[in-house]
């Protein structure tokens, strides 16, 4: 079986274990992102199966009934949002999307830009290969107010790990994360008011749907401290659109650390939060990280692997309605 796989940025998938299993099968793999739609359909001609990376590629209608070869869509977790699921089974491809990420990573992720951030490290660390010395003084985290929107399995850890730091867990979201905060013993926000202007350190961990596109508005912004950090591993539409550039210009919050953007991948240094001396901004690392990988990838090929044995597994089904 042809199986392209895309968006392998970092190079990773041919060192991982489980690429193994896909030994005898036609293997095409892509380190960078598509242009346009033309250099897409190009990469995927001839493909029997496509095995996608989170949700870096999306593959719309247009894009599906140019590929008449292709029978299998394997994703890596189980979002579908960017694919067409209606259209891919009016097309006779299977679409198979399961677990295998956990939320560790990008936990660590969040308290690697907390602590970067707040000392000053990426700074620090070229002023040093400047020939310099210490230029700044960082800001520690104990007995300041952790503010966490949103406390699943990602915001969970984050609170854990800033209890153990001696901060004070201030949590704020629907009627489960209020619940969660009451049996973990944090505090819940009077309001969202004050939960914005009380957090020192602003995390968010919500999942992108409808409803929470641009929840977080530029009022909500405007109510931070000028001290405060909002970090942001989550995805960048929670967020109002321009609001957070607006934000830091204002100095409210005085500082972000963002992993996610708008669009994907951010090429050029094209976007203009990197242009903001107060915004640490990572390349979408959240679960970029060995174990995570392995897992998501192992999944992808256990689903490849299923379906060619006539047996697939973790079949997405198109959204009602």
């Amino acid at each position: 079986m042809r199986i392209v796989i895309l968006d392998d940025y970092p190079r990773a998938f041919a060192k991982l274990r489980c690429s193994a299993k896909l030994q005898g099968h036609a293997l095409d793999i892509f380190h960078d992102a598509p242009r346009d739609a033309e250099e897409l359909v190009a990469r995927l001609s001839g493909a029997e199966a496509v095995l996608l990376t989170q949700q870096r590629t999306a593959l719309p209608r247009a894009i599906l009934e140019r590929l008449p070869r292709l029978r299998l869509i394997s994703q890596t977790g189980r979002n579908v949002d960017h694919i067409d699921v209606a259209a891919c089974r009016s097309l006779g491809v299977t679409v198979c999307a399961g677990g295998g990420g956990g939320p560790e990573a990008t936990a660590e992720l969040t308290w690697a830009l907390i602590l970067a951030a707040l000392r000053h490290i990426p700074e620090e660390v070229q002023r040093l290969r400047n020939g310099q010395w210490q230029g700044s003084v960082g800001t520690g985290v104990s007995g300041r107010v952790l503010g966490l929107y949103g406390l699943g399995r990602i915001g969970g850890r984050v609170a854990r790990v800033g209890d153990a730091f001696g901060m004070r867990i201030l949590c704020w979201g629907r009627h489960g994360t209020r619940e969660r905060a009451r049996a973990a013993g944090y505090a819940i926000a009077e309001s969202r008011d004050s939960f914005f202007a009380e957090s020192d350190v602003l995390s968010l961990h919500i999942r992108l749907t409808p409803e929470t596109r641009g929840m977080v508005t530029a009022a909500d912004l405007a109510r931070m401290k000028p001290t405060a950090l909002l970090v942001n591993t989550s995805r960048a539409q929670i967020i109002e659109a321009g609001a957070l550039e607006a934000a830091l210009r204002r100095g409210r919050p005085g500082r972000a650390a963002v992993d996610v953007y708008e669009e994907e991948p951010v090429l050029g240094g094209r976007h203009p939060l990197l242009a903001l001396p107060n915004a640490l901004c990572t390349p979408h690392l959240g679960y970029v990280e060995e174990a995570a990988y392995e897992m998501l990838y192992d999944t992808g090929v256990e689903q490849i692997l299923a379906f060619e044995a006539g047996r697939p597994i973790n079949l997405s089904e198109p959204a009602p309605g």
